[in-house]
């Protein structure tokens, strides 16, 4: 998609360097006005800028935009598999290709954006990402068999993400049933990134799934007091700065492998993988059900389709669907 005056400018400063309002406004022969417009508008996105008499602006952390040959270098030759958007704004994500699905739009596009304004997460919460806090898109992806035939889904992306973290370096990423990757950090287990996974097309007929994603690269101390659970990001948990573009070209990379291979023998596949990455497996946990009710018992893993198994004192080994895990605490 075409930038916005306002991240070409951004992109002239990603090199932490500072330019003058003059020789920025000669690269794209525009007024000055313009430029100062434009910065002023990045920093009501919350960037922040040095602005120096006689020397011009600079950023005072430095910003990796996304750009869609830096994240087709990283895929090599199946970058032709997908189609790649990538958008200055966008309200959300998923919204965007759940618009498409139901059109002829092609099978694996992507959809990212460097600032999200009504990101959308699992029992209708709402979030936002800022710039360069988050990495932040969604991935269309159809399958022949129906919707009834995806049980499991999330996990598989899950499986997904760990692969891509661990070649990054971060190793110490686990998975939280059905769809968060949560990281030990300070002695307690925090998110890290979170998966929204929502279907169209008929239970027994072909179906697409949009598979929204969101992975938190470098939350400012505002944006993690507006959290409501613990987290954490990938500049706080690992050794090395990770670049978003290296990261979004290699998860898509992992991606295209594990829906592979999910589209070929469900999650039944890939369940002894999910399982050493179980971040509960064996802990006493609090399940919260859709209907208010709630199921205290031990974590004993996932079925061959995905759902959660816990043993109660009462009733043994129950299987559940959906819902929302949390710890129980000693």
């Amino acid at each position: 998609m075409q930038q916005s005056l306002v991240f070409k400018v951004l992109d002239v400063l990603s090199d932490g360097k500072f330019h003058s309002g003059e020789s920025i406004a000669k690269t794209f022969d525009i007024s000055r006005v313009s430029i100062w417009n434009a910065i002023k508008k990045a920093e009501e996105f919350g960037v922040e800028i040095y602005s120096v008499r006689g020397r011009g602006y600079k950023l005072i952390q430095p910003i990796t935009l996304l750009k869609k040959s830096s994240i087709q270098q990283v895929m090599g030759e199946i970058h032709h598999w997908f189609n790649v958007e990538i958008f200055d704004v966008m309200e959300s994500t998923n919204s965007y290709l759940m618009e498409k699905a139901s059109s002829d739009h092609p099978h694996a596009s992507v959809a990212a954006t460097h600032i999200q304004t009504k990101g959308r997460g699992r029992r209708g919460r709402s979030w936002q990402s800022a710039l360069g806090e988050s990495l932040t898109f969604s991935l269309l992806w159809r399958f022949n068999g129906g919707a009834s035939t995806l049980s499991g889904l999330s996990l598989a992306v899950g499986i997904a993400l760990i692969r891509s973290f661990h070649r990054f370096g971060v190793i110490g990423a686990q998975l939280k049933w059905p769809n968060d990757v949560l990281i030990q950090d300070q002695n307690q287990y925090k998110k890290l990134a979170g998966i929204l996974i929502e279907l169209q097309g008929d239970m027994e007929g072909q179906s697409s799934a949009v598979i929204g994603i969101g992975i938190n690269l470098k939350l400012s101390k505002k944006s993690l007091s507006h959290i409501d659970q613990p987290a954490t990001d990938l500049t706080s948990v690992s050794v090395e700065e990770i670049n978003p573009n290296e990261l979004l070209g290699q998860i898509l990379k992992d991606l295209a492998d594990v829906l592979g291979q999910f589209n070929t023998s469900k999650f039944t596949s890939l369940k002894e993988e999910w399982m050493t990455y179980h971040v509960y497996q064996h802990q006493t946990v609090t399940l919260s059900l859709g209907d208010g009710r709630s199921v205290i018992g031990l974590a004993q893993g996932v079925t061959q389709d995905g759902a959660l198994m816990i043993e109660t004192p009462s009733n043994g080994i129950e299987t559940f669907s959906s819902g929302e895990i949390t710890l129980r605490k000693a």
